[in-house]
């Protein structure tokens, strides 16, 4: 079964957008995963096809309407999680895109205007995610990265050689340092642990360097690995 990512938008032009170059290009060429997008003004009201009013109890900007949200998940609706995208989300992490990747696709709802009317949240049971603590303008570019970060995990995307197991997040910490060819640049040379052929050496500096980045960069990742198991 294809994986399916439905996007709900007002600005479909951004898309495919860098998810149809690639690997994920050549992957949607394969049928390895699907992409439809819809304009949410198709659902929108009067001639000016309104998506928005304005917010209750006053303030500044405009509010997505709950009828019209509504109205594009319920046409757009085919089993799979329906994702809100919303700075007040909770983070996406690596193992809520193994989860989603897993099944049959997402349905993501791309906010725009100051948010979406809580009902709308509240009466599809949306998952509200976000990708940090900042704000873009939209949701297009989150569903853009929430989409290729799953879909690079379906088998045959990568290629066969390629493996995500040691990457960043997958065993709980950050991935270890990369070099390749030449042997000495400006002054600075391949760690000789990785060139003396020898496995376990390489994969004893590996997880020694993947551990010191962790704890330096990330003291919340390094403390969850950390915390006995069990």
């Amino acid at each position: 079964m294809t994986w399916r990512a439905t996007v709900l938008t007002l600005f479909p032009d951004m898309f495919p957008g860098p998810l149809g170059v690639s690997l994920l290009g050549k992957a949607r060429e394969k049928n390895l995963w699907s992409l439809d997008v819809r304009d949410i003004r198709e659902h929108g009201l009067g001639k000016h096809r309104t998506v928005d009013d304005t917010p209750s109890g006053g303030g500044p900007g405009m509010v997505m309407r709950a009828d019209v949200a509504c109205a594009v998940l319920d046409a757009a609706a085919n089993g799979t999680p329906q994702i809100y995208l919303s700075p007040r989300g909770k983070p996406l992490a690596q193992a809520r895109v193994r989860e989603l990747s897993s099944g049959s696709g997402v349905t993501l709802l791309c906010g725009r205007f100051e948010g979406l009317d809580q009902r709308a949240i509240e009466a599809r049971n949306l998952e509200e995610i976000s990708l940090g603590d900042f704000v873009l303008a939209g949701g297009e570019i989150a569903a853009m990265a929430l989409i290729e970060a799953a879909v690079r995990l379906i088998p045959g995307v990568l290629g066969a050689e390629a493996s995500p197991t040691e990457e960043s997040f997958e065993n709980g910490l950050l991935e270890y340092p990369q070099y390749t060819r030449p042997q000495s640049f400006e002054g600075r040379d391949i760690p000789p642990e990785l060139t003396g052929g020898n496995h376990s050496e390489i994969a004893k500096w590996r997880r020694s360097r993947a551990e010191s980045l962790t704890k330096a960069r990330r003291p919340d990742l390094w403390a969850l690995y950390e915390k006995p198991k069990g």
